[in-house]
C-alpha cells in the first residue's frame, strides 16, 4: 500500500452464476456474493491497519480518478473469463474503502493460469493523467 494505491491478493470471486440469486423475480446478490464482499472488506481493514498511509489513502483516492488493475490467476484458463469477476471485485474493493466505484476511470484486466494457486491480484490507485489519444482526439 502506498499513499495513492492499495494492492491486495484475494481469492477468485464466485462465478457470475453464483454471485446473484433471483428472489420474487428480482436479481439480488447471493449469499456467496455477500460472503465474498464481506471477506474483501475484512482484508481491506487488515491492510489499512498495517499501513502507515491509512490516514491519507482514502482521502487521496476520493479526490481523483482511479485506475483499477486486476490479474486473475485461474486454475484453468478455459473455465472462467475476466469480466465475470470484475463487477464484484470492483464493488467490494470500493465499498471496503468507502469509495464510490464511479471514480474508476480506467480498468485493466489480465488472465493467467496457476493450477496450484488460483487467486486475484488487484490494485486500485490514482489514475495517471491521460496522454492525448490519437485514436480518440477531443
Amino acid at each position: 500500500m502506498t499513499i495513492d494505491s492499495i494492492t491486495l491478493v484475494l481469492p477468485i470471486p464466485p462465478s457470475v452464476n453464483h454471485q446473484y440469486a433471483t428472489v420474487n423475480g428480482r436479481r439480488l446478490l447471493s449469499a456467496k456474493g455477500r460472503a465474498y464482499k464481506d471477506f474483501v472488506g475484512q482484508q481491506i481493514v487488515v491492510a489499512l491497519a498495517r499501513s502507515p498511509h491509512r490516514a491519507t489513502l482514502r482521502q487521496t483516492l476520493q479526490q481523483s480518478g482511479l485506475a483499477l488493475s486486476i490479474h486473475f490467476f485461474f486454475a484453468s484458463a478455459l473455465r472462467r473469463d475476466t469480466d465475470g469477476g470484475l463487477k464484484i471485485a470492483q464493488d467490494a474493493l470500493c465499498e471496503g474503502l468507502g469509495l464510490n466505484d464511479n471514480l474508476v476511470v480506467e480498468t485493466h484486466l489480465y488472465k493467467h493460469q496457476d493450477r496450484d494457486n488460483p487467486r486475484m491480484e488487484i490494485r486500485l490507485g490514482v489514475a495517471p493523467s491521460p496522454a492525448p489519444d490519437p485514436l480518440f482526439p477531443d
